[in-house]
């Protein structure tokens, strides 16, 4: 028998119900970011690869939104950093790459995608590579994450090539496999996600959003790819391992479509850095675009991005406006209602204009950090280099660049046609800019 209070407490219910249908009130989107390593501009079908076969992500950007001028940072640790926080990595000491024996990680006063959404009532789950930091004080469920499945950092860094202790594979925070087994990773990632997504659906979905983040182990060397793959691509292991990580979004997309999800779901796809050219055969490509990871020219920080949301996002758009891995984290905030902090810098912007179609990016400035140092800056159209690093051809430090190299990216995207000596005006610009941001930066302490 129901008491008073019991009947009353759904009547209440049916009648907010009723009011928010009457409203048009829209709850907060779900989102899903799926993040690649160490994938190039010229990987994907979509963006221009001949040999690799992207189907999934291919029609993932046909029903909705490829973005062309989309950054991430030249390292791994500092592109998960900016993407979680929305602040230069410089700004917590997260400039390089954390190793196994690195005492540091992620500060404890940083505010993370997942907490600032957390703290909204959303469910929050990260999967894969996780990179900032693998002692328990910086893993994700101290950070945000509800729950977490994955590795703690790259692949490669294990017993056979450095001396650390084989890959584990984790379950919050318990090591469930060491050494994990690499050729599994990618399904099983996907496994993972697909049943979160299926917890999260039906009236759960209705009644909470949620937050996925997954970060796939590939195509980091060393390459791994599952049985169903091996020895299938035109373009070898590499192609193997990327059409892998191709079917696991398609099946992501799938079970969003299947639990009902789809319009009230953001879907995000990028990669870190470019691509490690380093490896030669065992590297992506950057396409048109010069130089990759390890570096600031383009090709080691333009990266593909593409961006899903049915009814929201239009079909088959091309952005061309200046986007950074810095962003996502105050777009999810403000399409999501939520609140991030307000008593530190946050250097991303929202683009939810651009993904509703409704005005450009307001980002005009890009500031390009590597190893700590302010190595080159994006400002509009043009690109200023005061240092430059080519590792695909051994050179490993920064050089000086007096004058500054510049470069208009709109005209000369691969930047070969260095144009300091024909507009000397835009060089004192961007000078006066970086003059004005190293005024207002206060770096972090080194986590290293």
């Amino acid at each position: 028998m129901i008491d008073r209070a019991g009947i009353w407490c759904v009547v209440l219910a049916f009648l907010m119900a009723g009011s928010m249908a009457q409203s048009g009130e829209v709850r907060a989107p779900n989102v899903v970011i799926l993040l690649a390593d160490d994938l190039g501009y010229g990987d994907l079908g979509c963006y221009g690869h001949p040999t690799i076969r992207t189907p999934h992500l291919d029609q993932m950007a046909a029903e909705g939104m490829k973005l062309t001028q989309y950054y991430g940072a030249p390292l791994c640790t500092p592109s998960r950093a900016a993407l979680l926080t929305g602040r230069l990595p410089i700004r917590s000491g997260l400039n390089r790459v954390l190793f196994p024996t690195s005492t540091g990680g992620i500060p404890d006063d940083e505010v993370t995608l997942a907490e600032a959404l957390k703290a909204h009532g959303y469910a929050t789950m990260c999967i894969g590579k996780w990179h900032l930091g693998h002692l328990p004080r910086y893993l994700p469920r101290r950070h945000g994450f509800d729950h977490y499945f994955g590795i703690p950092y790259s692949n490669d860094m294990d017993v056979k090539k450095s001396g650390h202790p084989p890959i584990p594979l984790m379950r919050d925070e318990t090591i469930i496999e060491q050494p994990a087994v690499q050729e599994t990773l990618t399904l099983r990632y996907t496994r993972e996600a697909l049943r979160w997504i299926r917890r999260h659906g039906g009236e759960t979905g209705r009644s909470q959003p949620f937050f996925l983040y997954l970060a796939y182990t590939f195509p980091h060397v060393p390459l791994h790819a599952g049985k169903a793959f091996r020895g299938k691509s035109p373009r070898g292991l590499y192609g193997d391992v990327v059409e892998e990580i191709d079917w696991s979004v398609g099946q992501i997309l799938a079970a969003v479509r299947d639990q009902g999800l789809a319009e009230s779901t953001l879907v995000v796809f990028t990669s870190d850095n470019g691509p490690w050219l380093v490896t030669a055969s065992q590297g992506g490509s950057a396409g048109l675009l010069r130089e990759g990871k390890g570096s600031t020219w383009e090709g080691g920080v333009r990266v593909p991005c593409l961006a899903w949301w049915p009814g929201t996002i239009a079909r088959g758009r091309v952005a061309l406006d200046l986007v950074s891995e810095l962003d996502l984290f105050a777009t999810c905030l403000e399409l999501a209602g939520a609140k991030g902090p307000d008593d530190r810098p946050i250097d991303g912007v929202s683009f939810s204009a651009v993904l509703r179609g409704t005005g450009p990016s307001p980002r005009t400035h890009l500031y390009h950090y590597l190893d700590g140092e302010l190595t080159a800056v994006r400002n509009g159209p043009w690109k200023l280099h005061l240092k430059t690093v080519n590792p695909a051809f051994g050179q490993d430090r920064a050089q000086a660049r007096n004058p500054p190299l510049l470069f208009h990216l709109m005209i000369d995207p691969s930047e070969r046609a260095n144009q300091a000596d024909q507009h000397p005006e835009v060089i004192d610009q961007i000078l006066k800019d970086i003059d004005a941001h190293r005024r207002s930066l206060k770096p972090g302490h080194p986590q290293l």
